[in-house]
């Protein structure tokens, strides 16, 4: 696991060549048909050297879950072993990976008339009020959410107040968690300027592959609109919005870099709160080091 642009799949192929394993995807952006080049799909050169299962499996159209990823991951992963090999889990959706490991509690459906009371509060007072409002309400679910996170501080605020409870309360009484043993690796880049213009040289070499015109011909179909959570992928719907006469070129672009970076920095505070992690420098993977580690790991070792 690692935040976007860290060089998670160059890595995972690497694994591939040397281990018995194969990759399950855990990306959110990966799983929708069409959308290859905003999100740094493997090539097909790449796929029939590693084979990736979970990636092309849902139109734009299609809504998916974290539940559902958790049903499909272990679907493949038991086909995988039954083959005698090894799951190699590789992606940058982090709750896909925590509802794998840990499963899912059961909790209200969304509630719109909540939501909107809830943005229009931070409309008001700012997220960062109300960050510090679930710090008074549920210490141990603000130590996991960044005030920068607004879609989950909605979510915790809006569980507390249908239920009356905290909602780390209720995410502790889940489903089993994951049969495996686990080796967690985490890609985390330790120069974030690096990390940054790495983001700014992928989306503009993507937009030289044709990022815009994939996104055109998802625009122009006529059933997709800007709410669906596959339009809501990074790149896309700033893209969206260049296309809609929004926004002009180069503010696209700017709004594209800022919104991938955003989301990295999210990814690397959830990574840095998972103390069980083995971190691996994704500015100088020591190959030779992280493979003994495997090899230990594989042969039973912990």
């Amino acid at each position: 696991m690692g935040p976007t642009a860290s060089g998670k799949t160059d890595l995972a192929l690497e694994l591939v060549r040397r281990f018995p394993v194969e990759i399950v995807s855990v990306d959110s952006a990966l799983i929708y048909r069409g959308m290859d080049i905003g999100t740094a799909k493997p090539s097909r050169e790449l796929l029939a050297e590693a084979p990736h299962r979970l990636i092309d499996i849902l139109d734009p159209l299609e809504v998916y879950s974290a539940a559902r990823f958790r049903a499909d991951a272990l679907r493949e992963m038991a086909q995988i072993t039954a083959a005698g090999r090894i799951p190699l889990l590789t992606g940058g959706t982090l709750l896909y990976f925590r509802a794998l490991e840990s499963g899912l509690s059961v909790l209200p459906a969304a509630d719109p008339e909540m939501r909107a009371r809830i943005a229009a509060e931070a409309a008001e007072r700012g997220w960062e009020a109300l960050h510090e409002e679930l710090v008074r309400l549920d210490p141990a679910a603000a130590d996991r959410i960044h005030r920068n996170d607004p879609q989950r501080l909605q979510r915790a605020l809006e569980v507390i107040r249908l239920t009356g409870r905290p909602l780390s309360s209720q995410q502790s009484g889940g489903v089993a968690g994951l049969p495996y043993r686990l080796l967690r690796l985490g890609l985390v880049p330790d120069d974030r300027e690096s990390l940054h213009r790495r983001i700014r040289q992928r989306f503009e070499k993507m937009l030289v592959e044709g990022l815009i015109n994939e996104v055109a011909d998802l625009y122009h179909r006529g059933d997709l609109n800007p709410a669906l959570p596959s339009m809501r992928a990074v790149g896309y719907r700033q893209i969206w919005c260049y296309l809609a006469g929004e926004w002009d070129r180069q503010t696209m672009i700017e709004k594209a870099v800022v919104a991938t970076r955003q989301l990295a920095k999210r990814q690397m505070t959830w990574l840095r709160g998972d103390h069980a992690l083995i971190r691996v420098n994704a500015e100088a993977v020591e190959l030779s080091k992280l493979s003994a580690q495997v090899a230990q790991f594989i042969e039973g070792g912990s």
